[in-house]
């Protein structure tokens, strides 16, 4: 009997991972009623790894009060592994974009947080060890909100506390961690990160991401001069040179300061959920891999789920399909298990194939395993 292991990522801006698996289980049964499907929607670390681990591993959602970027009181879930001391927290679910409406989001006033408050949560409930996936977020504040919601403090030229946000980064004169919490500094924090960005200049923080949070121009620029302001207190009074740190720009530098105030190591997030959930294994064991996103282009190379499945798929020689909603990469040459396919017609905007993207997304489907022979 043919096994399909199912194991999407998001379709971004369109279907969550689950979603995605959902269609792509239906199809299966339909055409393909025979087949055993095993559903196992992945993540590369950032959104969508909360239900990674709830689906694949013993442990508990854990709903805590909490604020968004903007303040705005709201519940956020965490991921508390079974043996209580370790927790996974998703900076998106309280610090994201799809927490704000657009008019909201603005790097300079957003803040981390709301993330802090989670993880004070999940220390006070005897966690030791913080995992935080940091794809989606909202912010570019260096971790400063994480920082002072464990009780760090952040001081201006008068000795005066200031708030944690993007647009303050260059007020900051000091940091105060007389106060920070000692569950904080004693836990061993894991930043998961899918990027590689370092902290300042023309391929960091603010330059790269602060558009999409919401900045123009001038605002890119107060946000990278605020980068090399905390960047080098960091030096200062801290000891520490986040500039030359891989993957620093990481979520407006969150990994960075995180690396800064607590010593954070930073993990490619899909090893770290791979390792955590057997992934491998899984992968070996089917007959046919089916994943996708939504677009599979020159960048996926560099790392992104689809391709990381298929790279183990390969080492197996597990046939694999990648289904996308737009595919800029048709043929990998490395990968004669693989096959490569896209949603969107050939004369449809990409607007219209997001919005339409579940119904796309079956039609290639059926017309896929329509002539697929077992």
């Amino acid at each position: 009997m043919m096994h399909v292991l199912v194991i999407p990522d998001s379709f971004k801006g369109s279907l969550s991972a689950r979603e995605v698996a959902k269609v792509m289980y239906g199809v299966l049964q339909s055409i393909i009623p025979k087949a055993t499907c095993t559903l196992f929607p992945f993540s590369d670390g950032g959104e969508g790894a909360l239900d990674v681990l709830n689906d694949s591993i013993s442990g508990q959602i854990i709903n805590c009060q909490t604020v968004n970027a903007i303040g705005k009181k709201i519940n956020a879930p965490y991921f508390l592994f079974e043996n209580g001391n370790s927790a996974w927290i998703e900076l998106s679910q309280s610090s994201g974009l799809t927490q704000l409406h657009a008019s909201e989001r603005n790097p300079l006033v957003t803040s981390t947080l709301g993330t802090g408050l989670q993880i004070k949560d999940a220390l006070n409930k005897g966690c030791e060890n913080i995992y935080l996936g940091i794809g989606g977020s909202s912010t570019h504040d260096m971790g400063a909100g994480i920082f002072t919601a464990l009780g760090g403090r952040l001081l201006n030229h008068n000795k005066r506390e200031i708030q944690p946000c993007g647009g303050n980064l260059t007020s900051i004169a000091s940091i105060d961690i007389s106060q920070l919490s000692p569950l904080a500094k004693q836990a061993n924090w894991v930043v998961a990160c899918d990027v590689t960005n370092p902290l300042a200049g023309p391929k960091g923080a603010a330059y790269t991401y602060a558009a999409q949070k919401g900045a123009d121009d001038e605002t890119i620029q107060k946000l990278e001069d605020g980068s090399k302001h905390f960047g080098t207190l960091f030096i200062n009074e801290l000891n520490c040179n986040v500039f030359p740190l891989v993957s620093g720009g990481a979520a407006g530098g969150v990994s960075a300061g995180l690396h800064a105030f607590f010593g954070s190591k930073i993990e490619n997030g899909f090893d770290i959920l791979s390792k955590i959930t057997d992934l491998e294994t899984a992968i070996q064991k089917a007959d046919l891999v089916l994943t996708g996103e939504g677009c599979f282009d020159q960048q996926s190379m560099h790392g992104k789920l689809p391709y990381r499945i298929a790279k183990i798929a390969q080492k197996h020689k597990v046939l694999t399909y990648i289904v996308a909603g737009q595919a800029m990469e048709k043929h990998l040459t490395e990968f004669p298990s693989l096959q490569i396919f896209q949603t969107k017609k050939d004369n449809m905007s990409i607007d219209e194939a997001m919005d339409r993207a579940a119904e796309l997304l079956e039609m290639k489907l059926v017309e896929i395993f329509s002539t697929f022979k077992i």
